[in-house]
């Protein structure tokens, strides 16, 4: 019997606290109360297991087991994206339903930082004498930046080997760069456009969008030819300021934006179809020319890729335009032998011809692990003890704690390419079998960190 298998014995408990994990509203900067209820209840929970604590920082803290020898981390996030529009079943409540778990997080990421807590508590109550330091890093900040480990690590020394299981299966040993970078005008110099508004997070594909149009100048007949030729879904709405246009799209990550249908981007493109530069602005001007329903650069001038990681992608984030307020956001990830500063500069070249402003609000550079590490061959060979099947050794777009660990980390797991997790998306769900099968992989490679001198 493997030792991953272990962690079967547990389930029932698991997941009862994984519904009350799941029923934290945890979105750091908008219910920072509920992200500090999520890590106090990780760490009531290992201190009833008998498991050392440390809280770090207000965002950050873990759960130790052992002491001497290598320092093993694995890292794991409690905030959540917002749950947004068109679930069909409560986002703040694990519901189970025809084989699959729901609810916000359950694959992004409580429902994996639960696991590394049973698996913590598994090895201590089976007696497991480990040659190293094992940690379960917990942070609060991940979708917004990582702030957390930030501030975790200027505390606490980086693990000698670690892995975030925040990914999907096999193993990610290259992460692209991600550059958040806000566009905005000085004043607001659209004329009839008098409000657009889209997007609740940097880093998900929006799923709605909207518009108001001055009610004495928008041309009817024109949008609903152009709306009706559109590939969008699109909703027309008569009130006294004017004409409102309602975009509905598909959310997804903003590390895979071809996976969903931008709302932001098709209404901006319905617009610009029907009016001149000056009617909608210079935002969605920008927008128009320069991105449009695009999500390889191409017209930014950014079309590039590379073997290891494969191509750049950009998502239109949000789109904000109202009184003197006109903004866009835009998530960039690019491949990992790629210069970020060229990036930046190509981007700032672009926007300069429609006189925006750049601010640059988030980067962080590329991840890149040798394939042939320790790390990755223990974390391997506990993948195919368990599955019976090699590990794929693959790169993303998303973006992990694995970057804030200097070259010592990698994502590993927990969800598997053949299920439709619909990650930062309506009806975020995992396969309960696959849920249990990267609880046995994950043990095993607990097991084997903690165990291996």
């Amino acid at each position: 019997m493997l030792f991953g298998d272990k962690i079967l014995e547990y389930k029932d408990e698991l997941l009862a606290d994984l519904n009350t994990l799941i029923g934290f509203e945890s979105v750091d900067g908008e219910k920072d109360d509920e992200c500090k209820k999520a890590l106090d209840f990780i760490l009531k929970r290992a201190e009833d297991f008998g498991l050392e604590t440390e809280k770090v920082t207000d965002k950050s803290a873990h759960v130790q087991l052992g002491s001497g020898g290598k320092l093993c981390g694995v890292l794991s996030h409690l905030d959540v994206v917002p749950a947004g529009n068109n679930w069909s079943v409560q986002p703040y409540t694990l519901t189970e339903k025809d084989g699959r778990l729901y609810g916000r997080g359950i694959a992004d990421d409580k429902g994996a930082a639960l696991i590394n807590l049973y698996c913590l508590r598994a090895l201590k109550e089976n007696g497991v004498k480990g040659a190293n330091t094992l940690r379960a890093i917990y942070g609060t900040a991940e979708e917004s930046g990582m702030s957390d480990m930030d501030g975790y690590f200027e505390k606490m020394p980086v693990p000698d080997m670690a892995f975030t299981p925040d990914s999907d299966y096999g193993i990610c040993f290259a992460e692209k760069g991600i550059l958040q970078i806000e566009v905005n005008t000085i004043v607001n110099n659209a004329t009839l456009l008098t409000q657009f508004h889209s997007g609740n997070a940097i880093n998900a594909v929006p799923d709605m969008a909207y518009a108001m149009l001055d009610s004495s100048s928008y041309d009817e007949q024109t949008l609903m030819r152009l709306a009706d030729a559109s590939d969008g879904n699109f909703e027309f709405n008569y009130t006294i300021d004017g004409l409102m246009i309602i975009s509905r799209g598909r959310a997804a990550h903003a590390c895979e934006p071809h996976k969903g249908y931008n709302a932001a981007a098709a209404l901006v493109d319905l617009i610009a179809n029907a009016y001149e530069a000056h009617d909608i602005g210079s935002i969605c001007s920008f927008i128009d020319y320069a991105v449009n329903k695009e999500t390889n650069g191409r017209s930014l001038g950014l079309k590039m890729s590379d073997s290891a990681s494969g191509e750049l992608t950009v998502n239109l984030s949000s789109v904000h335009v109202e009184g003197e307020t006109a903004k866009a956001q835009f998530d960039i990830r690019y491949p990992v032998t790629v210069k970020g500063e060229n990036v930046i500069k190509q981007f700032e070249k672009v926007a300069k011809n429609s006189n925006l402003k750049v601010k640059i609000l988030h980067h962080e550079r590329p991840l890149y692990v040798e394939k042939e590490s320790k790390l990755i061959t223990i974390l391997s060979e506990a993948y195919e003890s368990i599955t019976g099947e090699k590990a794929e050794i693959y790169s993303t777009g998303g973006g992990t704690y694995a970057r804030k660990l200097g070259g010592n980390g990698v994502a590993f797991g927990p969800n598997f390419k053949n299920d439709d997790i619909r990650m930062h998306n309506a009806d975020e769900s995992v396969d309960k079998e696959n849920y249990f099968k990267h609880a046995g992989i994950c043990m095993e490679a607990m097991y084997r960190l903690f165990t291996q001198g």
